[in-house]
């Protein structure tokens, strides 16, 4: 059975999720913003598409799609990015809509402007 969204509310993630018997469960540390080379963009909308990119590859290697996600959780590194963040996440996910926590904090580097953790299940 796919995981369940229980009450989506149209910003692309669900106040829950539920997960009824999986078979596989996958806690992806958090991702952050550089390429295989260590290599950070300037810009937030160009760091967040690349975390999320992480993200994927993490569950690729799993045999996982965004769409098994159910719990992410966005660190920012300042409440500016709250809106660009919101658009690149409905970019990625599209309709799919996990569980969601965002945490305004200081991040590891500073060089990164936010990282990603998440939960996948199938």
């Amino acid at each position: 059975m796919p995981n369940k969204a229980i009450n989506s509310n149209g910003h692309s993630y669900a106040q829950a999720c539920l997960i009824e018997r999986p078979s596989r469960l996958l806690f992806i540390s958090g991702q952050v913003p550089a390429d295989a080379d260590g290599k950070v963009p300037a810009r937030f909308d160009d760091q967040c598409r690349l975390a999320w990119r992480n993200v994927e590859t993490q569950l690729v290697a799993a045999g996982m799609t965004l769409a098994d996600l159910v719990k992410v959780t966005v660190f920012l590194s300042d409440r500016q990015y709250r809106a660009a963040n919101a658009a690149v996440r409905k970019e990625v996910l599209g309709s799919h809509t996990p569980a969601l926590t965002i945490v305004i904090t200081g991040i590891y580097d500073e060089e990164w402007l936010l990282e990603i953790e998440a939960v996948a299940a199938a």
